[in-house]
């Protein structure tokens, strides 16, 4: 790793992210900034849901936020994956660039969530070596329930923000994701292939609590099912 220069986690609130941030936090690396990129409709490559809510987040664990509002992604009409990527990735790479003039020793390395997608990873990847810097990321290629334990024995708090997959029904919006939730995710992934950590979508995320935080994320919401997907609005969020 990069001894001089800050590091900037890029971070979305979700339980991925979050751990990835946390696991820098532990090993010491000079976080300085945290970066939150808010698409305005759906992406191939960041996280959608709440990040508003990543501004308590940030105050809460006591860094610097950076917030990156790009114009709509058209995610939707993309023909090519791949070219769809790129053009995502842009806004954060110029971002990064600027925010990189302003840390004392330039920028270190990035943290990143990524557990399994090689689409996400190597984009990020392309991204620090044009930038010159590393990438800190301590989810990838682990056993999903090996990572589930350990951020429930690191003490983190996990909220379900959205579901869309088979076994997943209105009960589990806004649910914590406990070990009893887990365990539930183990048997719904033999039976219908749901991934343990929600990788392939099935799931998204909010990390309300943890051993980084200094006070707890609370939410007041409505849950909206749409016959086989679902997500929660809400409508007021705090500082505990």
């Amino acid at each position: 790793m990069t001894a001089d220069g800050s590091w900037v986690s890029l971070f979305s609130g979700g339980k991925d992210s979050s751990w990835a941030l946390y696991r820098a936090l532990e090993a010491g690396l000079p976080v300085s900034h945290m970066l939150t990129v808010h698409p305005e409709g759906e992406s191939y490559m960041y996280h959608v849901p709440a990040t508003e809510l990543t501004s308590l987040a940030a105050e809460s664990i006591g860094l610097q936020h950076v917030n990156v509002t790009p114009e709509d992604f058209d995610a939707m009409t993309a023909t090519d994956s791949g070219e769809q990527g790129d053009a995502e990735l842009e806004p954060l790479e110029a971002a990064l660039a600027d925010l990189s003039d302003d840390l004392e020793g330039g920028l270190a390395g990035v943290t990143a969530g990524a557990i399994e997608s090689e689409y996400q990873t190597s984009r990020i990847q392309a991204m620090a070596d044009r930038l010159g810097c590393d990438v800190f990321a301590p989810l990838w290629q682990r056993d999903p329930s090996e990572l589930a334990r350990e951020m429930l024995d690191a003490g983190f708090e996990i909220t379900i923000l959205q579901v869309a997959a088979h076994g997943l029904d209105e009960s589990w919006l806004g649910r914590t994701l406990d070990a009893d939730a887990f365990a539930e995710l183990e048997a719904l992934n033999e039976e219908y292939g749901v991934h343990v950590l929600g990788e392939g979508g099935e799931f998204e995320t909010f990390v309300t609590d943890g051993p980084h935080m200094d006070r707890p994320i609370e939410l007041e919401y409505e849950t909206v099912w749409e016959g086989t997907r679902g997500h929660i609005e809400i409508t007021d969020a705090r500082l505990g």
